[in-house]
């Protein structure tokens, strides 16, 4: 929670914020990569007054883990986030003559100072949702896990199974006995002229 009571509601009042603060649970994306809970999340804010409330900008700094999507090894970085948002007064629609937001049938979700405070949570999670990669990798050329036996391809980049295809297995036995020297077309043991295939 913020405090804006020293902007007084006068447009153009401006005030600088810098504050750190724990990271709330489940910021991020589920079981992909997040800042962890508790995790120090740096804020840099500055709220200015405008007619119909506070206007927030700033910038939020944490550190955020989770796993390689292709080998699943363990990922540790640095996000910076930048954001804006407007903090309506309660009676600002009342103020300037206007209807209120659901009244309008506006679908942007719009947010209000409550007792000149308001809460950096929601703003803070859209932001950090938005700038956190869906896929995150651990590096851009991450090989992955081999797909017959799980190992890790990054560790050994030789790594390779001699599986026969299960669709050629009746004509690897044909080449098989040609191997061993039987060949095609040659003269039988009863004299019979071979045939053309």
């Amino acid at each position: 929670m913020f405090d804006t009571r020293e902007l007084g509601r006068r447009p153009g009042a401006m005030k600088k914020v810098s504050r750190t603060a724990p990271a709330p649970a489940d910021l991020g994306l589920a079981g992909v990569i997040g800042v962890p809970q508790g995790a120090p999340v740096e804020l840099d804010l500055r709220l200015e007054s405008v007619m119909e409330g506070v206007l927030v900008t700033g910038t939020a700094h944490a550190p955020v883990t989770g796993e390689c999507v292709r080998c699943l090894e363990p990922i540790e970085r640095e996000l910076d986030t930048d954001f804006q948002e407007l903090y309506s007064y309660p009676d600002a629609g009342e103020r300037f003559g206007g209807e209120s937001a659901e009244a309008d049938g506006d679908e942007e979700e719009t947010l209000f100072l409550e007792d000149d405070l308001f809460a950096l949570e929601p703003v803070l999670r859209d932001a950090v949702v938005l700038a956190l990669p869906l896929q995150p990798v651990c590096r851009e050329d991450c090989p992955g896990l081999c797909s017959e036996c799980g190992a890790r391809l990054a560790d050994d980049p030789d790594h390779h199974h001699d599986a026969a295809d299960i669709r050629w297995a009746a004509l690897q036995g044909l080449a098989d006995t040609l191997q061993d020297g039987e060949k095609d077309n040659a003269p039988r043991a009863s004299g019979d002229d071979p045939q053309e295939k």
